[in-house]
C-alpha cells in the first residue's frame, strides 16, 4: 500500500477523513511518490488515498503529473485507488491512469436519491446533473473496474432501500457494489447529530467500539429498525449479486475486454461473503438483545 494525499475538503456528515486529516487537501512531491513505489516489490498495489484526485483543477493538474511520473518510470505494477465521481471528467486524465497502471477504482456513490446526498453534505456528486451510468462507463471504457459504495440507514431510507440501491447500482453498470450502514463515528458531524437526538443504539466505549466497522448497525435509523435495516442490507446484496446478474456483468466485460477474470472474481467474492455477513448479524442481533 501507498498514500500520496491527505484530507478532503467535501466535509461530508459521516465521514471521518476530515475530522482525521482535515480538509485541506496535502499532496507529497511527486518524486518521493514515484521513489515508494519503486521499492514496493508486489506487483498489485493499494493507493489508500481517501480521494487520489482532488476535486479542485490544481488537484486534478497534480494528478495528471503523478501519473505520467508513474508511467515513465515504467514500474509495471497495478493499483487500485478511492477517487470521486469527477474522475470521470477527463479523458486526459483517464488515460493517464491507465497508462500509469490504474487497474480499479473506488468511488463513492453513497445514495440513489438526490435527497439523500443533500442529507449527508455530499453535494458533488450532484453538480453539472451528472449522468452516473455515462461517469461510469467512461472509466470502464480505460480498462478501469469500478467499485460503487452506498449507504444504508440515511434519513430518508424507507423499507424497499436495500433493492432501490442493488437497482441503481445495475442501472449505473458498476462491475462491484459496496454497501455499509450508516455509521456515527466519533469527530463527524453525523455523530454529534445522532448523540444530540439519543441514537446512538451503541455508545459504551471501548465495549462497543468493535463494532464500529461500517459493517454493523449500531445507530437508530430513522425508518428502520435494527431487524429492518439488516434485511435491506441482506436483500440489497442478494439482488445484486445473484447469479443471473453477476453472469450479465462478466459476459459485459468479456464482450468489452476489460479484465473479465478479475470481475468474475470480485463477484463470486463478495457473492460468498453474504452468508457470512449474515451469520455475524445474526451474532450481533443476538448480543443487541441479551445486552
Amino acid at each position: 500500500a501507498i498514500q500520496t494525499t491527505r484530507g478532503c475538503p467535501l466535509n461530508c456528515s459521516f465521514c471521518s477523513v476530515t475530522a482525521f486529516n482535515g480538509t485541506h487537501y496535502r499532496q507529497r512531491p511527486i518524486e518521493d511518490v514515484v521513489r515508494e513505489f519503486q521499492l514496493i516489490r508486489e506487483r498489485r498495489v493499494l493507493v489508500v488515498d481517501d480521494n487520489l484526485i482532488g476535486t479542485s483543477s490544481a488537484h486534478i493538474a497534480r494528478a495528471k503529473d503523478l501519473f505520467r511520473a508513474i508511467a515513465r518510470a515504467n514500474l509495471r505494477k497495478e493499483w487500485i485507488a478511492q477517487v470521486t465521481i469527477n474522475f470521470a471528467d477527463d479523458e486526459e486524465l483517464l488515460a493517464l491512469a491507465a497508462k500509469a497502471g490504474c487497474s480499479g477504482v473506488f468511488i463513492g456513490f453513497e445514495s440513489s436519491a438526490p435527497e439523500g446526498l443533500l442529507e449527508i453534505g455530499k453535494r458533488f456528486n450532484l453538480l453539472n446533473g451528472r449522468d452516473f451510468r455515462a461517469s461510469v462507463r467512461r472509466i470502464q471504457r480505460h480498462n478501469i473496474l469500478v467499485v460503487g459504495s452506498f449507504v444504508i440507514g440515511l434519513d430518508i431510507d424507507t423499507p424497499g432501500i436495500g433493492k432501490r440501491i442493488a437497482e441503481a447500482a445495475s442501472r449505473y453498470g458498476v462491475d462491484n457494489l459496496n454497501v455499509l450502514f450508516l455509521t456515527p463515528l466519533p469527530g463527524t458531524r453525523l455523530w454529534d447529530q445522532m448523540r444530540s437526538e439519543d441514537r446512538i443504539a451503541l455508545n459504551r466505549f471501548p465495549e462497543d467500539w468493535s463494532y464500529y466497522t461500517l459493517n454493523f448497525p449500531v445507530g437508530r435509523y430513522k425508518h428502520l429498525s435494527l431487524e429492518g435495516i439488516i434485511q435491506e442490507m441482506a436483500s440489497c446484496n442478494r439482488e445484486f449479486y445473484s447469479m443471473p446478474r453477476i453472469v450479465r456483468r462478466v459476459f459485459s466485460s468479456l464482450r468489452h475486454r476489460r479484465k473479465p477474470l478479475v470481475s468474475l472474481v470480485g463477484n463470486l467474492s463478495y457473492r460468498g461473503n453474504i452468508r457470512t455477513s449474515g451469520k455475524a448479524h445474526t451474532d450481533f442481533k443476538r448480543a443487541r438483545s441479551s445486552a
